[in-house]
């Protein structure tokens, strides 16, 4: 069900007690049974949701001759509004619900509170109607909130508030100041202020948005002016939870989101994100998800639009109204919906919308995350905030699947082809009856131990002896090549001491003792060539090195993926009919050139089999990317950094997700991109080995 649109099942239909002309908000309450009405003069209505009938009425305590003149809907996780006075004051209020149970039942209780006092805080001291009006509350670190507002002479203003808890009495003293605001070139409609309390959008009537940075109020100043509504008039606003993004709607039914980003000269400027489809007719309330970078739409065609940021979804769009419609609600668990159209009637419906941040643009194209500079591809299910936006891009876990394979096989396969091409034509049947099983037995290594060993032994060993490490990797082979050389060089009657096929032995000293050298120079190559730190060497030339990296993967992973390349791979080559090899000898061809012209192509089909059953291994291998690589879902190649693989992240993340959840549903689909990446892989290498064993079979 994750790519299914949304579904509005509408019910019952009623005229609650206050009309559509007064109502300034229509709310749900997260139960669901109770919707919440604030109105024009300044009362908050609380009726039944299923029936409309009135429950409770509580009339805003307001100064005497004081009426109000704006209103102003605050974050709606947060339950907060205001209203902005003709005598330049404003009235905080927040509404909610008492929860008990006396005979085993759910019994709500709604009451009003004051989160800035009962008292009506001062914005203009010069006693001008407050014509626009807007409040937030940031709740991260100091508790402290901030009000805006545009008085009826013209002026912006910005109050700053604060309470502050006496340990004495228990009362809440408030405290506020208030600052003027540059002025504004046109004429504002709306107010939007940000949680952060750093940024004010301010909404004129020709649709421009305006972004002052109020970070320092003494130095608050009007940053960027950006025509948002390309000509039309901006009809509708709200933030998405969070107050990062913002999503307008214009007269003509576009939908768009912004949201500030950090520029090359490190400066915010308000960018539009992305587009939704359009509704055609105007829209008229926006309504945002309480936990979801979700929002819904209404428009005076009628009609109701389910949009989600994230995924650029457009849900559902369909008329459900003959009437325009003018206030919309959703509840905090996103399954009722409330709409109320211009003739007052509300109708409450079932809403069905599981999975909205879910689509194939969202999971395998860029995508432009909040707080991003451009956009990124980034896996990151979760995290400890409703207003988390969930990132859900699979590319960093199949580009990070293909990385470990590729660096797993990239040591795995010179060692394995090599050391069953050796072991099969050129070793005694004496020395290789002990090797192929002591490779083989290899393989029956628990691959958890493996990655433990890589995590905590070979990680930190590697990260410091780097010298030794790349000296190792990339002299050694050149080592043996001249200790080859030299010894072909000797003399008949000393290399005849040792018996054919037993020279690989005499190797072994040769990689321990050049091992050995390489390790001891390693701190003296490390400050003659490196400034005395490698890992800081990579940093200065632009290269980050992690210790648990890629390059350990491969090695660690390597061990494992070796004995099954070389098992497989030794058994073709050592299968190749001798009356083959025995023939080219004899034709005059050396050992060397009966190898690369009879053998290898004979057993090609095998080899290549080997290869690409080490290359399934390696992709599916669990336990030792998890362990030995960080597993940090990072969208690069390099070498010196790790990955996260969709196995290890399936190994993760499954035991702690929510049955059912998109969370849970997604990881179900990584592993049929697995499943599909290892089929594609077989099928191609099984069409491969087909043709290979049909070219050489007539050999």
């Amino acid at each position: 069900p994750i790519f299914r649109g949304a579904t509005v099942d509408a019910g019952a239909s009623y005229q609650p007690a206050v009309s559509e002309a007064e109502t300034r908000q229509l709310l749900l309450e997260r139960y669901q049974t109770m919707g919440v009405q604030y109105t024009d003069d300044a009362e908050v209505v609380f009726f039944d949701s299923d029936t409309g009938a009135t429950l409770q009425r509580f009339p805003v305590p307001l100064p005497s001759g004081a009426e109000p003149t704006s209103f102003y809907a605050a974050e709606p996780i947060s339950n907060m509004h205001v209203y902005g006075l003709s005598n330049g004051q404003a009235q905080v209020v927040q509404h909610q619900f008492d929860i008990s149970f006396p005979v085993d039942e759910r019994v709500l209780t709604p009451r009003l509170a004051y989160p800035l006092g009962q008292q009506p805080i001062t914005v203009d001291t010069e006693g001008q109607p407050l014509d626009l009006v807007a409040v937030e509350t940031n709740t991260r670190g100091v508790t402290a909130s901030a009000l805006a507002a545009y008085t009826r002479d013209g002026r912006m203003l910005l109050t700053s508030v604060s309470s502050r808890n006496n340990l004495l009495t228990g009362q809440v003293q408030i405290s506020s100041v208030t600052y003027e605001l540059p002025d504004l070139p046109a004429t504002p409609q709306q107010l939007l202020l940000d949680k952060s309390l750093r940024n004010l959008f301010v909404i004129d009537t020709t649709g421009n948005v305006h972004y002052y940075d109020i970070s320092t109020p003494t130095a608050a100043r009007l940053v960027q002016t950006v025509d948002a509504g390309n000509g039309e008039r901006i009809t509708a606003a709200a933030f998405l939870v969070g107050t990062v993004s913002l999503v307008l709607g214009t007269e003509s039914g576009e939908l768009s989101q912004w949201f500030l980003v950090r520029n090359e000269q490190n400066n915010f400027r308000l960018e539009e994100i992305r587009r939704f489809d359009s509704h055609g007719a105007e829209i008229t309330a926006i309504a945002p998800e309480h936990t979801r970078k979700g929002f819904i739409a209404v428009d005076r065609a009628g009609q109701i639009g389910i949009h989600y940021g994230t995924s650029s979804r457009t849900l559902l769009l369909d008329e459900f109204s003959d009437v325009p419609l003018t206030h919309v609600a959703v509840s905090q668990i996103n399954q009722r919906v409330l709409y109320m159209d211009e003739q007052g009637t509300v109708t409450e419906a079932e809403l069905w919308n599981e999975h909205p941040q879910l689509s194939w643009a969202a999971m395998w194209n860029r995508v432009w995350y909040e707080g991003r500079e451009d956009p990124e591809f980034i896996w990151q299910s979760s995290s400890g905030s409703d207003e988390f936006e969930s990132k859900f891009s699979l590319v960093p876990l199949s580009l990070g699947t293909l990385k470990a394979a590729f660096y797993a096989m990239l040591f795995a396969m010179p060692l394995g082809i090599a050391g069953a091409i050796y072991t099969a034509y050129f070793m005694t049947p004496k020395l290789r009856g002990v090797v192929k099983p002591s490779i083989e037995i290899m393989e029956a290594l628990p691959t958890v131990i493996l990655g433990f060993l890589a995590g905590l032994w070979l990680a930190p060993f590697v990260e410091s002896n780097l010298p030794a490490v790349f000296s190792i990797l990339f002299l050694m082979p050149v080592m043996l090549l001249v200790f080859a050389y030299a010894w072909s060089r000797l003399p008949v009657n000393i290399r005849s001491r040792v018996p054919e096929g037993w020279e690989a032995a005499l190797l072994v000293p040769v990689i321990l003792i050049f091992g050995y050298l390489c390790l001891a120079a390693s701190p003296w190559v490390e400050v003659w060539m490196f400034g005395g730190s490698m890992r800081q060497w990579f940093t200065n030339i632009g290269i980050n090195y992690d210790q648990r990296n890629a390059l350990i993967v491969g090695i660690a992973m390597g061990f494992a993926v070796i004995p099954t390349i070389f098992s497989i791979a030794e058994d073709a080559v050592f299968t190749v009919p001798k009356h083959l090899t025995q023939g080219s000898l004899a034709l005059g061809a050396t050992r060397w050139q009966t190898v690369v012209g009879v053998v290898l192509p004979t057993a090609s089909p095998g080899i290549f089999s080997a290869v690409m059953m080490g290359f399934g291994r390696a992709v599916g291998e669990t336990m030792i990317v998890l362990m030995a690589t960080g597993n940090s879902p990072v969208v690069n190649f390099n070498i010196f950094e790790g990955m996260r693989t969709l196995s290890a992240n399936i190994a993760v993340e499954l035991p702690e997700t929510a049955v059912g959840s998109s969370h849970f549903r997604v990881l179900f689909l990584a592993a049929l991109v697995l499943l599909a990446l290892t089929f594609v892989v077989n099928t191609l290498a099984e069409i491969i080995r087909q043709r290979l064993r049909h070219r050489y079979s007539n050999l």
